[in-house]
């Protein structure tokens, strides 16, 4: 699943005590793990569906090995009406059974059976009625146009709500699943059709080939009036023999906007298959734009789904989406190995899917795509991840699951991003052609099965003929949260020049975190020689160590991170990074990135001031590649929001800024040109916001009001001319149009939503709406927000506004206090998690922090997940505060 990062998106999920959350006998309710002397065999789904309507019929089939004498047996179900329970024992008896829903909130059921049965092989036969879900989860009902559709979204624990099953991941089945719909409507599902035969009056019955063992989050199916584009066949290769029929899947009237996503899909797939030496085992493949889902986009085994706006593409799209369409298709696509292949036993090894489909998605667009830069967007993923894992309340890789909530917060950057940089450094320790040979040797080990992180890592030892060091040093990383903060200081001695290390835990100023800690790590540094540099590698497992710079010059300088692909940060003297600095312009981009990193974590952990960070980053602004340009942004914004309290504090970071990238930005223009290269549309959509709403340059505002007036001037047939504006730079010139004309633009937005269909026009118009400054009118928005003109999925992009001052940020909590229930009603428990963030992301103070756990704590009861993200979201909040205390506002001045 590739998970957006963003509030109310799940985002395309070590075991506790001895067995998940809690141990489970045979007569108590299981609170985790389903206990395993029941096992499925084998599903028969059959579902009546029409999208129309609140709700559905099903009924489920499972056969059943029950492996101890029993009266009884535990699965998954939630919000199912159960009329009747029918089991069939080994020797062709029936009897009625009762469907009991124990734990409703978890979705914990029981089948009883009216009397003990010996172990042997039972089929369960339940029918049942559910309500078509409104929260994008299960079964869940869309609408595009006004028209309905419904489709599924089973991952991580939602399969529950469409029918009752073993809802785990560790219980692979086939399937057999047949849909009976509208006569008029489009059914599909993770394999080919193989009948289609009247139903009655007005119906139809469709039914699919027998699916491989699946777990049940990757059972997926859809119902509406769709349009069904056919793709390029996808040629056999050395490891499938037969074509890979290819087609896509999208809201009626929008099939024709596929043809980017499928002519670019064989690529990925041919790719993929020559990396694993294994070929595509699903027999076909449908990717199908969602009219509205709560993750970027989800791997289901012939049969992936994905927002919109990733599929439906123009000649005229903005760049960010046309990369991001091949991005996370290249990420969903690797899940096809990495998770549907072989699949995580339990939750807590969710990185077994996450973290090496985000890995493989990169080495995908490296090789089809460079011009991508994919190896810089994993060193930016790494870094935005270790923001998060400097909190004392950050996960770990491989997190303990103590409940659904944990299961539910598990899609994040440390699963994903964290756990790709982690697999990219060791992949680069044991070379890349070792690595591959442990990957394929694991692929083929646990096919159509389940692994856990043992399996994988002995995988990669045995190819690399590494031992217990190696599997210690890789499990440092999955084990214990944390980034490595790796401190250097240089000595000349005995005429050799040595760097002395020494590794703790990074925390950043005001953390209560224990800094004692050990991981294995893979250093390398590269240092300055008579003629260049040179790089020295070696794995850093103790608490302190020494390295032999052979060659060195007298004065040299050291880069700790050499390569950029280690996931640690790192620690010089003042005195060594300005020779450093000195020489940043002769780093590769990778390393400047973590250059970067290395100045934005000493500024947070206080070795910085002000000064010292805007002097040492500004070398990069001049960089020629957009993601070094970018690097600075996030910290000279922070000093900008948090610490620039008094105008001539605020108008040095903004001359800072304007020097820094305003000609840039003139240069690069505001309207796209012809054959230009992605990365300046990119630049450009980047450098326009920041400038324009960040720091309000003047020259940028009215470029961009400019086009937010033309767009929002009606045409003709009574529509906003959205066309008028670049469309890289819709959402920004929108975003400036509502702060500089308010109401009018504001209602003019309101008005066009709803009868606007085009994803990325709807994005744009969301993202100027999320603009408004005044609570009066942000107010309006977000009120606009709750209604069903607006998506669920689209919810968050209004609501959480702007973060920006102290005032926004009351307005946005004196509002979202006010429609609490309304914004849980919409959205679910499911995405609740994300709520502390999307209410008080930015928060800079101890009174912040203070209200949001006064209004939260006595909530957590009802909205699963959000634990977690209360303690992160109140953390980084004081940490805000402390380094805000610590730092020194007139150091900007200097």
């Amino acid at each position: 699943m590739h998970r957006l990062i963003r509030p109310f998106a799940m985002t395309a999920l070590a075991l506790c005590c001895s067995a998940a959350f809690a141990a489970t006998s045979a007569d108590s309710v299981p609170h985790g793990e389903l206990p395993k002397w029941a096992v499925p065999v084998s599903y028969r789904l059959a579902f009546k569906v029409d999208p129309s309507q609140q709700s559905y019929s099903g009924t489920t089939t499972i056969k059943v090995d029950l492996k101890q004498a029993s009266d009884h047996l535990w699965l998954d179900g939630r919000d199912l009406n159960v009329s009747k329970v029918t089991i069939t024992d080994a020797g062709g008896k029936t009897h009625d059974g009762k469907y009991v829903a124990v734990a409703p909130n978890e979705g914990v059921s029981r089948i009883d059976f009216g009397s003990t049965l010996k172990p042997q092989s039972l089929t369960l036969t339940i029918d049942y009625t559910a309500p078509l879900n409104q929260q994008l989860q299960g079964l869940y009902k869309v609408s595009h146009a006004g028209v309905p559709y419904a489709m599924t979204q089973m991952e991580p624990i939602s399969a529950r709500y469409a029918f009752p099953g073993f809802d785990e991941p560790r219980f692979k089945t086939p399937y057999d699943i047949s849909l009976t719909v509208p006569s008029d409507e489009v059914a599909v599902a993770n394999t080919k059709q193989i009948s289609e035969t009247p139903a009655g009056d007005k119906w139809k019955t469709v039914t699919f080939e027998q699916t491989r063992p699946l777990p049940t989050y990757l059972v997926a199916f859809a119902i509406g009036p769709w349009d069904v584009v056919k793709g390029p066949d996808i040629s056999p290769d050395a490891y499938r023999s037969d074509v890979l029929p290819l087609r896509g899947i999208a809201a009626h009237g929008e099939g024709h906007r596929m043809q980017h996503v499928l002519s670019e899909t064989p690529s990925i797939i041919h790719t993929l298959e020559n990396y694993y030496g294994f070929g595509y085992p699903f027999g076909k493949l449908d990717l199908l734009a969602a009219p509205d889902f709560s993750a970027g986009a989800m791997e289901n085994p012939g049969l992936v789904t994905f927002r919109d706006w990733l599929l439906l593409l123009d000649p005229d799209s903005p760049a960010k989406y046309v990369r991001g369409s091949f991005n996370v298709t290249a990420h969903e696509l690797a899940h096809q190995w990495t998770g549907d292949t072989v699949t995580l036993a339990w939750w807590n090894d969710i990185w077994l899917n996450e973290a090496f489909a985000t890995w493989m998605q990169q080495k995908v667009t490296m090789k089809v795509h460079p011009e991508y830069r994919a190896d810089l967007d994993r060193i930016t993923g790494a870094e935005g991840a270790m923001q998060n894992d400097s909190l004392v309340s950050a996960r770990k890789i491989r997190q303990p699951i103590t409940g659904n909530g944990d299961i539910e917060t598990a899609f994040d950057g440390i699963t994903y991003q964290k756990g790709a940089a982690v697999i990219g450094m060791f992949e680069g320790y044991v070379g890349e052609d070792v690595f591959q040979k442990g990957m394929r040797a694991y692929i083929q080990a646990h096919k159509f099965g389940n692994a856990t992180a043992d399996d994988l890592v002995g995988a990669i030892a045995t190819a690399a003929h590494q031992g217990d060091a190696f599997k210690h040093a890789f499990n440092s990383f999955l084990d214990q949260s944390g980034v490595p903060y790796v401190q250097t200081k240089l000595e000349q001695k005995d005429g050799k020049t040595v760097l002395h290390l020494s590794q703790s835990r990074y925390l950043p100023v005001g953390s209560t975190g224990d800094a004692k800690r050990v991981w294995g790590i893979p250093v390398c540094v590269r240092y300055g020689t008579a003629d260049g540099s040179k790089v020295s590698c070696e794995m850093f497992d103790r608490p302190t160590g020494t390295m032999t710079l052979a060659g060195a010059s007298n004065a040299t300088w050291v880069m700790p991170n050499a390569y950029g692909r280690g996931y640690y940060r790192f620690s010089l003297a003042k005195s060594e990074w300005a020779e450093l600095t000195q020489h940043v312009a002769s780093l590769s981009d990778t390393e400047q990135l973590a250059y970067a990193d290395g100045i934005d974590a000493g500024f947070r952990h206080g070795e910085l001031n002000a000064a010292d960070a805007l002097n040492a980053l500004k070398p990069l602004a001049s960089a020629k590649t957009r993601e070094v340009v970018v690097a600075p942004l996030p910290t000279v914004e922070w000093i900008y929001r948090n610490e620039a309290s008094t105008e001539a504090q605020r108008a040095k970071v903004v001359g800072w800024v304007k020097d820094a990238y305003l000609q840039r930005m003139e240069q690069l223009g505001y309207q796209r040109k012809a054959g230009e290269p992605d990365g300046d549309s990119l630049l450009r959509s980047t450098l326009a916001d920041v400038l324009a709403l960040d720091f309000k340059i003047p020259e940028v505002r009215t470029a961009l009001l400019k086009q937010g007036d033309a767009a929002l001037a009606k045409k003709a047939d009574g529509h906003l001319n959205l066309t008028s504006a670049d469309p890289d730079l819709l959402g920004d010139a929108l975003a400036v149009a509502v702060q500089e004309r308010g109401k009018p633009a504001v209602d003019a937005l309101i008005a066009e939503i709803p009868q606007t269909t085009d994803p990325a026009w709807r994005n744009a118009m969301l993202a100027g709406l999320s603009a408004a400054e005044t609570p009066e009118l942000a107010d309006e928005a977000r009120n606009f927000a709750l209604t069903k003109q607006v998506k669920v999925g689209e919810m968050a992009a209004i609501v959480r506004g702007s973060h920006d001052t102290p005032a926004a940020r009351d307005a946005l909590w004196q509002w979202f206090t006010g429609h609490y229930d309304q914004v849980l009603a919409r959205t679910g428990s499911f995405a609740s998690g994300m709520l502390p963030r999307l209410v008080s992301g930015g928060s800079c103070s101890t009174a912040e922090a203070d209200r949001l756990q006064a209004f939260f704590e006595p909530r957590l009861k009802d909205i699963t997940g959000a634990d977690r993200g209360l303690a992160q979201t109140r953390e980084q909040t004081l940490l805000c505060a402390a380094l805000k205390a610590k730092q020194d506002p007139d150091a900007i001045l200097h």
